[in-house]
């Protein structure tokens, strides 16, 4: 039996009416345009803060205002560009303090080092290389390191203790020397007036501080990477250190007392696309497509792209346990003479399923079918996209956008019954703002 998509709804469970706060998730392998809806959010409702919840200084999330500016975030939220709208790292995200200096960073959270990037360079890459994310950042290092040492890995509250911060520091450039040889990075007395410097400009917060901004205010949490990379669901070996679904968001919620009260934006592109070696069923080097914002370089890779692989973002909404409402990107491609089709199916026996968190062996058996599926398309391309996409999901697309400002953005009113699902509710008001 072929894969397949469609029958039930992809939505989420109904819970009761949906918060203010808001979680965007990527549901492809990253590059879908979190950064343009997360600025888009920001600048159409009263938000405080923006709050990142996974990765590291690795991300690169492209906002372009109307007047032309363009930056590309890596460590602050998305939203900086909006007046009044402030950043806040969670202990999930691996900070590089060399590479920042934030607003409010939790004390827990790792610290990604000139040691950790030197053993992330091009000389130490893994057995098993993830190709999917830029590396030579340390993120991988940092927490890998964690792992393993959990009560001696550097975090940003030992900023504020330079000894503490010398110990671990020293230790762990050893350990790394020991392991790897030599490594091409400063000495530790070199890098400790940074990271003092680091302490002083910016604000090292425990958990009550984020819990006391939920309840203060509106709040848009900032996946990084996406879903199809997660540490655990993704196509093993070709995933990253880091849970891509909303799991981190909910967790920081609940210590809130909200625990899933916020309304979750899965962002999907019209085009399938990924970074570097791994599953893209669909693609397409006919289609001749190009990322200004994504090119082709040394750590990732060739920037590849697909036609809109429903099997496989299917299977993002599922192991993601669901949203609430999809953002549909990049629409200035259809109508361009393009034949950009939807597979809802692959050649491949048996079904893409989710599996138990922490097989990966299961996971790279599954990447070993994916990478000789083909893909089939028995439907004409579409005219009406959104409508497309949501009837082949399951899941309303609430929000449409056509080009990379916020005032490319449209609110889709879509029809409340179609909407509602047995799994969630979505109505315009839950994306809110005001259309553009």
């Amino acid at each position: 039996m072929p894969w397949r998509v469609g029958g039930r709804r992809a939505g989420r469970a109904a819970r009761g009416p949906r918060g203010q706060h808001v979680i965007v998730v990527d549901l492809g392998y990253g590059d879908a345009g979190k950064g343009t809806v997360v600025d888009w959010l920001c600048a159409t409702r009263p938000v405080r803060t923006v709050v990142r919840f996974n990765g590291g200084a690795q991300a690169a999330h492209n906002v372009v205002l109307r007047d032309g500016r363009h930056h590309t975030f890596a460590q602050f939220g998305a939203g900086t560009f909006r007046p009044g709208v402030r950043t806040h790292l969670s202990r999930h995200v691996v900070v590089d303090p060399l590479a920042l200096a934030a607003e409010a960073v939790d004390g827990a959270a790792l610290l990604a080092t000139p040691y950790h990037r030197a053993a992330n360079g091009p000389g130490s890459w893994p057995a098993e290389p993830t190709g999917t994310v830029p590396a030579g950042w340390g993120v991988g290092e940092a927490v890998a390191y964690g792992l393993a040492h959990p009560d001696q890995a550097p975090r940003v509250a030992d900023c504020r203790s330079p000894e503490l911060l010398r110990r671990r520091l020293t230790v762990l450039r050893d350990r790394l020397s020991a392991e790897l040889g030599p490594l091409d990075a400063p000495p530790v007395a070199d890098c400790l007036p940074a990271y003092r410097a680091f302490a002083e400009r910016v604000e090292i917060v425990d958990r009550g501080w984020l819990v006391a901004e939920l309840r203060a205010g509106t709040c848009v949490f900032e996946g990084a990477q996406g879903v199809l990379l997660d540490e655990w669901h993704g196509f093993h070996p070709y995933t990253t250190w880091s849970t891509t679904t909303a799991a981190n968001a909910e967790a920081l919620l609940a210590e809130a007392g909200l625990a899933g009260s916020a309304t979750r934006l899965g962002v999907l592109r019209t085009v399938t696309t990924r970074h570097g070696p791994g599953p893209l069923v669909t693609e397409d080097p006919a289609l001749g497509l190009t990322d200004p914002h994504n090119p082709t370089n040394p750590w990732q890779g060739r920037f590849r792209f697909g036609h809109f692989d429903a099997v496989a973002h299917a299977y993002a909404l599922a192991v993601a346990g669901g949203v609430d409402g999809l953002a549909l990107t990049h629409l200035d491609l259809v109508g361009q003479g393009l034949d950009l089709r939807i597979c809802h199916r692959y050649t491949d026996s048996d079904g893409l399923v989710p599996g138990p968190p922490g097989d990966l062996d299961r996971q790279a058996a599954l990447t070993t079918r994916l990478l000789q599926a083909r893909p089939v398309y028995d439907r004409p391309s579409p005219v009406d996209w959104p409508t497309a996409v949501e009837q082949t999901l399951g899941v309303p697309v609430v929000l449409t956008s056509h080009g990379p400002t916020a005032e490319d953005k449209r609110v889709r009113a879509v029809q409340l019954d179609a909407a509602r699902s047995d799994r969630g509710t979505v109505t315009r008001s839950a994306v809110g703002g005001r259309p553009h």
